[in-house]
């Protein structure tokens, strides 16, 4: 399996609640509708939660603030990940995702990157 992790950074002038409204209502069933065309086989939303336990955990190991949450999206293959992000019709969805993620998220503090999975256990 072929993954891409999405560490998101969400707009600072979007509250909390008006982000994970918007990315699991509006933008969760944009990237369901363009899952076809890009070629991937899941996505998941994690949504960070506990503001109260993870300032606790930053504190006491000096790391640097949460992201709001991660987005993770999986292909089969790498020939599938290659077709979805290179047809006509995956550049389309593409497009359609990066201008409706410009909404809510901040590019300038969030991180992507591609992964291969490995499973240990299951």
């Amino acid at each position: 399996m072929i993954k891409l992790v999405y560490y998101l950074t969400k707009r600072d002038d979007i509250d909390p609640d008006s982000f994970y409204r918007y990315w699991l209502e509006e933008h969760g069933p944009l990237v369901k509708s363009v899952a076809e065309a890009i070629g991937a086989s899941r996505y998941l939303q994690s949504h960070t939660i506990l503001p109260e336990l993870n300032e606790l955990m930053i504190e006491s190991r000096g790391l640097q603030a949460p992201y709001d949450g991660v987005t993770e999206v999986w292909w089969e293959t790498m020939s599938a990940l290659e077709q979805g992000m290179s047809s006509a019709a995956g550049l389309e969805a593409q497009g359609k995702l990066i201008e409706d993620e410009a909404r809510f998220i901040d590019f300038s503090r969030s991180r992507m990157f591609m992964t291969e999975e490995h499973e240990i256990f299951s």
